[in-house]
């Protein structure tokens, strides 16, 4: 398995593709080093969940700028050559998450994410110093995929190397060669519109230089401030007007004196003295899609699956002012590892990979139309809108968007038809898995349930319980909850029938439940052992799948479930694919049956029968890319 980019999407997919020991991944990256500065930095909601998930929220959240609201300027009325504050807007007013939107440099999260990749099983890091050249993709062989790749740095620089590998991931940007490779263009709307963008330390007596703030001024400039970590650097996107279509050169050669004296001229009457300029750049506007996400033509759907895969900015451009690039980018990188994991690994068949295009084309088109609209307000003068309101009203009510909540993904092989919805209303089938609290019943511990879920590749059953408290039972008595613990751990249609012989119980599905009672009421040598594995080289019981509620804040009243009982399915990237209530054992069943293949034991490498998940060679042995 290769991956090209060391880019967010990239690092996301790789760090994910590392908790399959068997799967032997490399990632490749063109520059010699480690990024040291990004020019990505918003961080939304939706990816601090992700990073809590990967086990890095907490310390990035304490480095990074934390944005809480959001304030808009526009000219006074009085006198339009000046400019007045005119609204202040919480960054999340309907709390629709309960982690905070960030501000911190991409090059840490990279960081963060190679740490991840180098304490995982497979022990990963990134081969700096190979730039992509071309592949081409074989009708048959186990390693289809031939990849010229070129050393640019180090003894062998000039020289190049072929790699063979089941499969390919593109992360490597907007002037991806493995999209070009594969046939792909973006298309689009052509730039017609100019930002400068600067990253520096200046004095100024604008009052909300640590605030987000969306300016407006009389003579037409707008600009997008965003405060940075650290306490003195921010960033300013800087309205620099149409673009000539005849002369795009003029524009691109904006000095960053020019930037500074624009941004002067719309902070009127307040001033900016630059002091030190960390990063500056110009770009354009432009809104770009490929018409596919992998390798396979149109007329070949159905007929084959797929072999290479784009993510990020390789597949979809836009503007930086919705800060959606890097974290669109890195649930593309998401959505798509933990599929390549189970299919190399043989958990699943290889027409699960045909879901990542079918789901995240969808999702940057959305992304596309709403920065078209974003930036098109953002452009506009003051006297332009129909309502002064207009900016700040369209950012509070489109606020779910931009933070990564509004993706939901379509019934398909990995989402099912929502027939029993109304048992959960508050976990939409195909939406993210919205946390809420519970407390742990073996050590007392109010937690947030869905931060107990890793990004382990497994899939995720939480069973919420009828209202019976459990109980050892009696015969003809087990309660709804004791019937399914009992199908789920020893039916032969069981999802988990098909986890390896020799393999923890928990390996490939992580069943959790969660109990109506306070947790004093809960006896625990009652509950199921279906919710209490026994686990690793000792067989040693696990004590942290069994929750109550949270008598501050019940999960059954938050989350609209029904009290009957419900079963909840979520996937490895975080996503709800089924609501299903406890009795539809068989609708359970038949929704993982074209997603397992079972294995015989004699079937599987050494490494299966030792408790922790196993896989197939996917690509040429790692030592290659070391020497």
């Amino acid at each position: 398995m290769l991956v090209v980019g060391t880019g967010p999407a990239g690092m996301l997919a790789a760090a994910q593709l590392s908790q399959f020991p068997g799967v032997a991944t490399r990632i490749v990256e063109r520059r010699p080093g480690r990024l040291a500065i990004g020019q990505a930095d918003g961080i939304q909601t939706r990816t601090v969940e992700t990073f809590q998930a990967f086990g890095f929220a907490e310390r990035i959240i304490a480095e990074a700028y934390r944005i809480t609201e959001t304030a808009f300027w526009k000219p006074d009325p009085a006198d339009p050559s000046r400019i007045i504050r005119t609204a202040r807007t919480p960054d999340d007013p309907a709390e629709i998450s309960e982690f905070p939107h960030l501000v911190v440099n991409q090059a840490r999260v990279l960081d963060y994410f190679a740490e991840f990749m180098a304490d995982s099983p497979t022990r990963m890091s990134p081969d700096y110093g190979f730039e992509f050249r071309s592949l081409s993709v074989a009708d048959e062989g186990e390693y289809p995929v031939t990849v010229t790749l070129l050393h640019t740095s180090g003894p062998n620089e000039g020289q190049e190397r072929v790699v063979r590998a089941k499969y390919v991931v593109g992360a490597d940007g907007a002037r991806s060669k493995v999209r070009e490779s594969i046939g792909c263009t973006l298309a689009g709307d052509q730039a017609n519109h100019a930002w400068g963008v600067m990253d520096v330390l200046a004095n100024t007596d604008f009052p909300d230089i640590r605030l987000k703030c969306a300016i407006q001024s009389g003579s037409g400039g707008s600009i997008l401030l965003i405060p940075r970590e650290g306490g003195h650097l921010f960033r300013m996107y800087v309205d620099l007007g149409e673009v000539d279509p005849n002369n795009k050169g003029a524009v691109r050669n904006t000095t960053i004196e020019e930037i500074i004296h624009k941004a002067n001229e719309i902070l009127h009457p307040y001033t900016l003295d630059v002091r030190n300029i960390a990063w500056h750049s110009v770009y354009e506007v432009g809104h770009r899609l490929t018409d596919r996400f992998d390798d396979v033509l149109p007329e070949q759907r159905g007929t084959r699956t797929p072999r290479v895969f784009i993510t990020g900015d390789a597949c979809h451009t836009h503007s930086a002012k919705a800060g959606q690039g890097m974290n669109v980018s890195m649930q593309d990188g998401f959505n798509l590892a933990w599929k390549l994991g189970h299919v190399l690994e043989g958990r699943s068949p290889e027409s699960l990979l045909s879901t990542y295009s079918a789901e995240r084309q969808v999702v940057a088109k959305n992304l596309i139309d709403f920065d078209k609209e974003w930036s098109t307000l953002m452009a506009k003068r003051p006297e332009e809108f129909e309502d002064p309101s207009e900016l700040e009203d369209f950012y509070v009510r489109t606020a779910e968007f931009p933070a990564g909540f509004m993706t939901e993904y379509a019934p398909s092989m990995v989402v099912a038809a929502p027939e029993h919805q109304h048992l959960a209303t508050g976990f939409t089938v195909g939406k993210r898995f919205k946390s809420a609290p519970v407390v742990r019943v073996c050590d007392a511990n109010p937690v947030q349930l869905g931060h107990q879920a890793k990004a382990d590749g497994r899939w995720r059953i939480y069973v919420f319980a009828d209202p019976a408290t459990p109980q050892t039972p009696q015969a003809g008595t087990a309660s709804p909850t004791e019937q399914f613990a009992d199908w789920i751990a020893n039916s032969p249609e069981s999802p988990l029938a098909a986890t390896p012989e020799g393999a923890d119980p928990d390996a490939w599905f992580d069943v959790n439940v969660i109990y109506q009672q306070d947790h004093t009421a809960i006896d625990f040598g009652a509950v199921p052992a279906a919710f209490k594995p026994r686990v690793g080289p000792l067989q040693l019981t696990d004590y942290e799948k069994v929750y109550a509620t949270d008598p501050t804040a019940d999960i059954f009243d938050l989350r609209g479930l029904d009290r009957g009982g419900v079963v909840v399915v979520v996937r490895p990237d975080q996503y709800v694919a089924n609501v299903l209530p406890l009795t539809a054992t068989a609708e359970l069943a038949a929704f993982f049956a074209p997603l397992l293949q079972p294995r015989r034991p004699e079937e599987l490498p050494s490494s299966a029968l030792s408790g922790g998940p196993t896989a197939h060679s996917t690509t040429t042995p790692s030592a290659m890319m070391n020497n």
